[in-house]
């Protein structure tokens, strides 16, 4: 059964849905399940980021690596946490860049629907993984479906600002025409927001006020990077 996203999303991506490649991952993770091996995030929720963010109204995105790998942290949004659930160290690192490259106080959540509902497409480049185990689940199908997801909104016309944040994201900028190679897109790069790699360029890389100016410059309208409170 396909998943539930935005209508907007399902020409773009009707051809990776039925490549073979989607029903071996599919078969994977049924494997998994069977096996009794928790997967982040829950099914349901997989998704997530295709069903808040129209293709159409997407203007930044934010590629990351894979889920938390926690209990109850990831929900298909990339770097975000549900309500009441501890601020993770990436994401911590996140908010401490915004504050000062904006001057926009950290929130005391992790909650990012409203960045995803203001067109930022929060996306990882494989969208699941095993329970404590980070990067489980790279190369069993994911990094094709999002390869198709980074080509649909490099498609797009107007233009849209790529924050790939980590080596794997990285890779992704090789589907995107920006401004400099005849196209109408920016990419920054910048390492992962982990505690791992922030000190080696992360920090200081001001990603938020850079993607702004972009989008005013080339007259779209900027992101608002303040997350109201929680719900």
């Amino acid at each position: 059964m396909r998943p539930r996203i935005d209508p907007s999303w399902e020409a773009p991506l009707a051809h990776a849905f039925e490549a073979p490649g989607m029903a071996t991952l599919h078969a994977f993770l049924d494997a998994e399940a069977a096996a009794g091996k928790a997967v982040f995030p829950p099914a349901t929720d997989r998704f997530r980021a295709l069903e808040l963010t129209p293709l159409d109204a997407v203007r930044v995105v934010i590629l990351g690596q894979d889920p938390y790998h926690g209990p109850g942290q990831a929900h298909g949004l990339s770097f975000s946490v549900r309500p009441g659930v501890k601020v993770p160290p990436s994401l911590a690192n996140i908010y401490r860049e915004m504050t000062t490259d904006l001057g926009i106080p950290a929130p005391r959540h992790g909650f990012l629907e409203a960045w995803a509902r203001a067109g930022v497409l929060l996306l990882n480049t494989v969208m699941t993984v095993e329970s404590g185990r980070a990067a489980s689940h790279r190369a069993q199908g994911w990094e094709a479906f999002t390869d198709a997801v980074i080509r649909a909104v490099a498609a797009k016309p107007d233009p849209v600002v790529f924050l790939l944040w980590g080596a794997h994201a990285q890779r992704k900028a090789a589907f995107v025409r920006t401004v400099d190679r005849g196209g109408n897109h920016l990419v920054l790069a910048a390492p992962h927001p982990s505690p791992l790699s922030a000190y080696k360029g992360w920090f200081g890389s001001r990603p938020f006020s850079r993607a702004n100016a972009f989008l005013i410059a080339h007259g779209a309208a900027p992101i608002d990077w303040r997350l109201p409170p929680a719900p």
